[in-house]
């Protein structure tokens, strides 16, 4: 049975593998986990998945293979006797709980009065003291208050229910979605070239050891430069207009690149990239940086990414004077081309969803300009970047 539900998920997309397979079998005859559904699930994705992006994909693959095992239950319920199962029952409560269910006239009767007002109830209650629901002092419902109670749900406030009726709930993640600031110092760390700079500050324990070896034994301590990210990074943030709802994503986005990245310079620009750029948005129209200044500090080996929508009128990248906000002699396609030219590898990531990218003839005319190397800022998106711009 396992080995089918081994291909389901390679079926899924989940690159799993036979290691892993084998890691879940070990651990089931050493019964980790045993006689539970619930138990199965967490210990076979812990073994089987190893990022957190595949967990939605799991879901629905272990969903898919595992969907008429809980119909066993009742299977099982008819194989145990009755009477063991009641024995069973009663040793795991206390006597003032006994006397609880008692008050209600037994068990039988509490589980029989469960039964009908399930089956006269036809709509959703809350509060209350008789009908299934939220909150009240009916012994059947959630968040409610009834000492010989049923609690149907989801754990309650109160914490008096005889018997939990829950139902399992996955949380759906997986490599679409957008990105938070942990994620993105993840996927950001795929460009990396590391590289030992700076003051001798971090201790180097192998030449250590070796180098107090050869002192016979009389210690002598080696250091090293640290070591850090060599990367070099060109950030331009398109702002304002349809860009203000990527704020926040955006602010992650910096927040992760200033963490990861030594050696990373940013600026602004407003829809296309022109003859000048900035690096206070306050002051955009008194302190601009000439573009070509930007071109001959930073050298080649400088790795260019845009942020922006790429959403706007076509004349704003092909036509002289098509910018909003200024007279440019230059059309932003001759801009772009010449920071091309310069850089070996530029790429742009795009907030809005690929799926929309159509329905934007700019955003295809930026796409085509820069040779399709147009990313979406999932997470999926933005390792395919790092890995474009890491070659």
């Amino acid at each position: 049975m396992l080995v089918n539900f081994f291909h389901g998920l390679r079926d899924a997309g989940i690159p799993v593998t036979t290691r892993e397979l084998l890691d879940l079998l070990t651990g089931l005859r050493a019964r980790v986990a045993f006689g539970s559904i619930d138990d199965f699930y967490y210990f076979s994705r812990t073994c089987l998945v190893k990022d957190e992006k595949y967990f939605d994909r799991f879901d629905r693959a272990f969903g898919l293979h595992f969907r008429d095992l809980e119909a066993m239950d009742d299977v099982i319920e008819a194989l145990i006797p009755d009477d063991w199962l009641r024995s069973e029952f009663i040793k795991q409560l206390s006597e003032e709980d006994k006397a609880k269910i008692e008050s209600l006239g037994g068990l039988e009767k509490l589980i029989e009065e469960f039964k009908k007002r399930l089956e006269e109830q036809k709509e959703r209650h809350a509060g209350g003291n008789k009908w299934i629901g939220t909150g009240g002092t009916s012994p059947f419902g959630q968040e409610g208050y009834h000492p010989e109670g049923i609690r149907v749900g989801p754990n309650g406030r109160n914490k008096r229910a005889v018997k939990a009726w829950d139902k399992r709930e996955f949380r759906n993640l997986d490599d679409s979605v957008e990105l938070g600031t942990r994620n993105i110092k993840v996927a950001l760390r795929r460009l990396r070239k590391f590289a030992r700079t700076g003051a001798a500050e971090e201790l180097d324990l192998d030449d250590t050891i070796h180098s107090t070896a050869r002192n016979a034994g009389l210690l002598d301590i080696r250091m090293v430069p640290e070591r850090h990210n060599a990367v070099k990074v060109l950030l331009f943030f398109d702002v304002g207009g349809s860009m203000d709802p990527h704020v926040r994503v955006c602010e992650e986005l910096f927040s992760a690149a200033r963490t990861e990245f030594k050696h990373m310079e940013y600026f602004y620009f407003h829809n296309f990239i022109y003859e000048s750029v900035w690096r206070n948005n306050i002051r955009r129209h008194n302190e601009r940086i000439p573009l070509l200044d930007v071109m001959h500090k930073y050298s080649h080996d400088y790795k260019v990414i845009f942020i922006g929508d790429a959403a706007m009128s076509p004349y704003e990248i092909v036509q002289p004077g098509g910018s909003v906000e200024h007279w440019n002699e230059e059309s932003g396609e001759v801009w772009m081309r010449r920071l091309r030219q310069t850089y070996e590898k530029v790429a742009w990531i795009n907030p809005v969803p690929r799926e929309e990218w159509e329905y934007t003839q700019s955003t295809q005319m930026t796409r085509q300009l820069l040779e399709d190397h147009m990313y979406p800022l999932t997470l999926r998106g933005l390792e395919d970047a790092m890995a474009y711009l890491s070659k």
